[in-house]
């Protein structure tokens, strides 16, 4: 071993060793690593000559949580210094009291960065539902669970969802968390991938979902909606829609682009290739046929024959 190996272990041995006598007071919040971890207590690994202990009811206030299930040996875990010894030289800790100092600073920059986090549904309040972020108690509102009013809140109990921070309030113990907005970026995620995969110039066909002064909405299936200019409905001119079209009614029509994520159908196109299709097949019958008149005179017969 070199002079300088040899020293630098000194060093990290002197550290150590200063790390395990350094003084420890109630309330202190300690960093620890899982030795173990059963049904009623966690071990912590606190660089100290003693052990931290966190028994159950100290881990979280979400009645959910399950401390073998959710906690594994290597994980580091903060948590405040509730009594210096336990009656058996282990450091008393508490991951609830930690939480309530650091959990508020942790929502705040998950509300500040919009990070998106994921919670299960702990119980159905009246208008909304309960889910515990940092061990705090959070409310999901019944209009941002998702991207629909949710009537029947008892269904999403022991759900996992996707959410936000929207509300962090401290001072009167309030979190508020969304579904919603995940949910709708998820929903206009598939729909743009569905409408990358349309092909401009391809016939689709659907039902007539609306109308509008302006044109109408065609549902071509799949949670896609397009739209028909008013000047792309018909050949002819029309003041309005329903002249032509009525809701309900099912349509092909031609695809024109998808410029800006929104779809744009032709009816007016796919009638003028109808036109221009049977034109063509009368030109080419035409190249079958002759405007003299058929006949069998004995004349006809022998007309140009050399005797």
């Amino acid at each position: 071993m070199s002079e300088n190996e040899a020293k630098e272990t000194m060093q990290d041995f002197e550290a150590e060793l200063e790390a395990s006598f350094r003084k420890i007071n109630e309330g202190d919040i300690l960093t620890g690593t899982v030795i173990s971890v059963d049904e009623d207590a966690i071990t912590l690994d606190l660089k100290y000559y003693a052990p931290g202990i966190i028994k159950a009811d100290e881990v979280s206030n979400d009645p959910s949580f399950v401390i073998d299930e959710h906690i594994h040996p290597g994980d580091v875990l903060e948590a405040t210094v509730i009594r210096r010894d336990d009656g058996e030289g282990n450091i008393l800790l508490s991951m609830k009291e930690a939480n309530e100092v650091l959990a508020w600073d942790k929502l705040k920059e998950l509300l500040e960065n919009e990070t998106v986090v994921t919670v299960k549904v702990s119980e159905a309040v009246k208008a909304g539902v309960v889910a515990y972020l940092y061990g705090i108690r959070g409310f999901i509102p019944a209009s941002q669970i998702t991207t629909a009013y949710v009537e029947d809140t008892e269904s999403y109990v022991g759900k996992e969802l996707e959410v936000r921070v929207i509300t962090v309030d401290e001072e009167d113990d309030r979190l508020v968390l969304s579904g919603k907005s995940v949910a709708l970026e998820k929903e206009a995620e598939e729909r743009n991938h569905k409408i990358a995969m349309l092909v401009p110039g391809s016939i689709v066909e659907g039902t007539v979902e609306s109308l509008m002064p302006y044109g109408a909405f065609i549902n071509l299936g799949d949670g896609l909606t397009g739209l028909v200019h008013i000047s792309q409905i018909c050949e002819r001119r029309i003041n309005k829609p329903s002249e032509v079209l009525k809701e309900g009614q099912h349509v092909k029509a031609k695809l024109l682009n998808t410029n800006d994520g929104k779809i744009s159908l032709s009816m007016r196109a796919l009638e003028e290739e109808m036109v221009d299709t049977s034109v063509e097949e009368k030109e080419d019958l035409s190249t079958y046929t002759s405007d003299e008149s058929a006949s069998t005179s004995l004349g006809a017969l022998l007309k140009g024959l050399k005797l």
